[in-house]
């Protein structure tokens, strides 16, 4: 008993202190951080990225959706630093081909349009990094979703981690106790890992993700059970990617429609499923379902959360000229650019 009591009291202590340390780096992140960062250097680049935006969703819908979840697989992997849109070369490894990002992650090429047009009335001044925040913000309220405040000041990275890319994003197969897991590992709490699964509200997913639920799950409406059967075949390897919505109601709206489908088991993930699992989750899941501003509430806090995640500032990192590979080693031979607030980078 006293050993058990022990144990408890330790990983009680241990987890505190990560609870502790992980307020400490964001509050100083944000400290380091903010909305005006670029007021001076590039006045127009909230708004340059907001259009470039807007004219992507504009085009397609799921394009919004693409770029919530870019900045997602960024900020869980080495934090918000752009590592994800580095490209693999023959002697650097990038995290474009982990499993949960290759042939999945999309919205590279809205990034680089927004970088091109940025770099050509002010070159050297805005990151990648604040690129691919602003970009997810945008896509959200293009379709309809909330604004939450993005301060700016993060830097790129010049490295990438396809090893936490593949073990570090939370798997669409996990279930609650799992994904507790994954978010408290990244500082997140229960309730704010339910709040960020409703960015499930948009896209969609692939056959592949969901063929073991619709085929041999119990906790799931019969009906759509069968109607996502008829484009996604139980045998592996047919119509991997055949894709169906994540909301079945609206997955082209951001929405509280993703919550009252769990109520009535329609998540089409087994992680989305997973949300109705315990009595404290399906009490949050049914507030969102009966209220999209607690929703849209929520979502915007956990969000700007997110988007503080370990960001490089001051002289760490670099400001990419292309999104897709870091800068060459020039003048001092560092390859890094001293920092300076939304003005000209030097070197």
């Amino acid at each position: 008993m006293t050993s058990s009591s022990s144990s408890s009291s330790s990983s009680s202590s241990a987890y505190n202190f990560f609870l502790a340390v992980f307020l400490v780096v964001i509050t100083l992140a944000n400290a380091q951080l903010s909305p005006s960062f670029y007021d001076s250097g590039c006045p127009l680049f909230a708004q340059t990225a907001r259009s470039i935006v807007r004219t992507a969703v504009a085009q397609e819908q799921r394009m919004g959706a693409s770029l919530l979840r870019l900045h997602f697989h960024d900020c869980f992997v080495q934090g918000c630093d752009a590592s994800i849109l580095l490209d693999d070369t023959a002697n650097f490894t990038g995290e474009k081909t982990a499993i949960p990002n290759v042939n999945s992650v999309r919205g590279y090429e809205v990034i680089d349009q927004i970088k091109a047009q940025v770099e050509s009335v002010c070159p050297g001044v805005v990151s990648c990094a604040d690129i691919v925040a602003v970009a997810a913000r945008d896509g959200v309220v293009a379709l309809g979703g909330p604004s939450w405040t993005v301060p700016f000041g993060r830097r790129d990275s010049i490295t990438a981690n396809i090893t936490a890319a593949n073990n570090e994003l939370p798997s669409p197969f996990l279930n609650l106790t799992g994904l507790i897991d994954s978010f408290s590992n990244k500082g997140f709490t229960a309730s704010e890992m339910v709040t960020l699964s409703g960015a499930h509200t948009i896209g969609l997913a692939r056959c592949s993700l969901f063929r073991e639920r619709i085929y041999n799950e119990t906790n799931i409406d019969p009906d759509y059970a069968a109607s996502l059967r008829l484009t996604c075949p139980r045998v592996s390897g047919n119509g991997d990617n055949n894709l169906a919505p994540m909301d079945v109601q609206s997955s082209e709206n951001f929405d509280n429609d993703y919550y009252e489908n769990l109520i009535g088991q329609y998540g089409l993930l087994h992680s989305d499923q997973e949300l109705t699992s315990t009595t404290t989750t399906t009490l949050q899941v049914a507030l969102y379902s009966v209220s999209n501003d607690a929703f849209f509430d929520d979502f915007s806090d956990a969000m700007n959360k997110m988007s503080l995640m370990s960001p490089l500032t001051g002289t760490q990192g670099q400001i990419r000229a292309n999104c897709r590979r870091v800068n060459p080693t020039v003048g001092r031979g560092s390859g890094l650019e001293m920092a300076s607030e939304g003005g000209r980078a030097s070197y």
